[in-house]
């Protein structure tokens, strides 16, 4: 597979690996409602460290993903932040990506690359990505996406027709963008979208609901009597008795009223066959039309033919999406509806989120979007779930985009938090958030200065580290008797306090262990903790493991 080399790829393609977990710490009087939304997050700070924060708890759980990254036209002022251990890109850092910047390109990627990396490793493992991009980045996105995802996971290109009017390109008006989708597996498949009701569709309804008509008879020239004669069998019509529709009776045997014979033959008299067995078309049939699921209907040219009716209410997307609801002049309506529409430029309509939701997610799942901007997603998804009654999750992480000019600018808190909160009141959904910002580092440098986390916290932390997955259930987390969870055969516990002249005196010991045995009889006990004064022997024969808490961070 072809691979796209540029400036800072050897230095970053690892990079989200030494990234440090942080803490996330609630602002209750940002959250609301967060009773009634339970699992919906927005994230005030840095998405590569938001990002990291969350893989304890959302490790594979994410079923969608959907972001907006900048694109890179050398006119969004975004700067390069990311603290990489490089001359090259310590150069880069703090300075505004314009368009005359030669090595924009690959900060751009540089950016990118441990971004896409940790939201693989939340992706569950048939879930979705989709990517929102222009003509400026889509050529370099699509081979690192191959890089991360992998070539066989590319599902599609899809061209969204972004506004009207199109904006002034050479000589083109341009009026597309680009939604680039890549799973995580290559077996995923996505959902199909609702088929609005069409004007012939509610002609034909009955008893059960909308349907169209489909002919029984197989079209497959290759198919007849002579190779399946179980598909070729005499169907009767009671052709006297039409319903209003037109629809007729049909029977499998003949019998009083039903005397017009039909076979299986096409247009031209050629022999075909049905595309049901007999019990299946048995089972079809009903007391009236209206019941029945087999009739008859006159054709144009007189004859009786047979059909089914069909009832399938979805059909599967395109890869060209040009519905009006998808244009950004939607979205900046959709925003000043809700009096924020001077405060965001380019905001992504609820509609365009909600297609892509409805495809990729069922009823409780996760959707996380780490460019959350105005906070479409986070409306797309509780829209979405009003209509159908689903109890999906949403995740929205942004920065606060402040800067030298301007340091107390908060696109978290005044626009994102703002626009969930003011749509909530406005549609009704009965739903809210819980409002986090990203915290101090879990490293030993940040917690030798006394900034600790909690004991949820670090036990969320220790777990991810000793199994590589989340916590199932973190309510089972208990303080007291230091157990963090199991995983197979093994139970661990963090011997922990936030406090840190208790910290400093905490440590496995005897009496701990034998609490530890009479609660976890057969099982390997792993043991995080400040100290250990237990001998090896002791520990080898009990099956005890202990690691430190973290990197010797205690040693005096």
């Amino acid at each position: 597979m072809p691979t796209l080399q540029f400036k800072g790829k050897s230095v970053i393609w690892n990079h989200h690996l030494s990234v440090p977990y942080h803490t996330l710490e609630e602002d209750k009087k940002l959250s609301f409602q967060a009773e009634k939304g339970e699992g919906n997050l927005i994230i005030e700070g840095d998405n590569l460290l938001a990002l990291k924060a969350l893989l304890p708890q959302y490790s594979g759980k994410v079923k969608c993903i959907y972001i907006d990254p900048p694109y890179n036209t050398g006119k969004e002022a975004w700067v390069y932040n990311d603290n990489v251990n490089s001359p090259l890109i310590n150069d880069w850092i703090g300075k505004e990506v314009g368009v005359d910047d030669l090595t924009r390109h690959d900060k751009w990627l540089c950016m990118m690359v441990p971004r896409l990396k940790l939201l693989r490793d939340l992706l569950a493992d048939d879930g979705t990505i989709f990517v929102s991009i222009d003509d400026n980045e889509v050529q370099n996105l699509r081979p690192i996406l191959n890089e991360v995802f992998g070539e066989d996971n590319f599902y599609s290109q899809i061209i969204v027709r972004a506004n009207s009017r199109g904006q002034t390109y050479k000589q083109i008006a341009k009026t597309h963008e680009y939604l680039v989708a890549y799973t995580k597996r290559s077996d995923t498949e996505l959902g199909e979208i609702e088929k609005g009701e069409t004007k012939n569709d509610l002609e034909f309804k009955d008893d059960i609901g909308s349907f169209n008509l489909r002919e029984l008879r197989n079209r497959n020239p290759k198919f007849g009597k002579h190779n399946r004669p179980n598909l070729f069998y005499p169907i009767y019509v009671n052709r006297k008795t039409p319903d209003r529709l037109g629809h007729c009776m049909v029977s499998l045997d003949k019998q009083s009223g039903f005397d017009s014979e039909i076979l299986p033959f096409n247009s031209e008299g050629k022999e075909s066959c049905w595309r049901w067995g007999k019990s299946k078309a048995i089972q079809n049939l009903g007391e009236t039309t209206l019941t029945s699921n087999l009739i008859a209907k006159r054709k144009a040219d007189g004859s009786f033919g047979i059909y089914e009716k069909y009832r399938k209410t979805t059909y599967k997307p395109k890869s060209i999406w040009e519905d009006n609801s998808f244009l950004t002049e939607t979205g900046t309506v959709e925003l000043r509806e809700l009096g924020l529409g001077e405060r965001f430029d380019f905001p992504k309509p609820v509609g365009l989120i909600r297609q892509i939701v409805s495809l990729s997610t069922d009823d409780e799942d996760i959707v996380l979007d780490s460019y959350a901007g105005s906070g479409t997603t986070m409306q797309a998804v509780m829209d979405l779930n009003k209509e159908d009654g689903g109890n999906r999750k949403c995740i929205l992480v942004q920065m606060t985009e402040a800067t030298e000019k301007e340091p107390k600018k908060n696109i978290c808190k005044d626009i994102t938090q703002e626009r969930v909160r003011r749509a909530i009141k406005k549609d009704g959904y009965e739903s809210g958030f819980r409002y986090f910002s990203v915290g101090e580092a879990i490293d030993a440098e940040t917690m030798l200065s006394g900034k600790l986390p909690t004991f949820t916290q670090l036990a969320k932390y220790v777990y991810y580290l000793c199994t590589g997955s989340h916590i199932a259930d973190e309510k089972k987390i208990d303080e007291k008797s230091y157990y963090v969870g199991s995983t197979g055969n093994e139970r661990i516990y963090l011997v922990y306090d936030k406090d840190y002249d208790k910290l400093t005196h905490l440590a496995l010991n005897l009496d701990l262990a034998k609490a530890f045995l009479k609660e976890s009889p057969g099982k390997k006990i792993i043991v995080y903790a400040p100290a250990c004064f237990l001998d090896e022997e002791y520990m080898a024969e009990k099956r005890i493991e202990f690691v430190s808490v973290p990197y010797n961070l205690f040693t005096k």
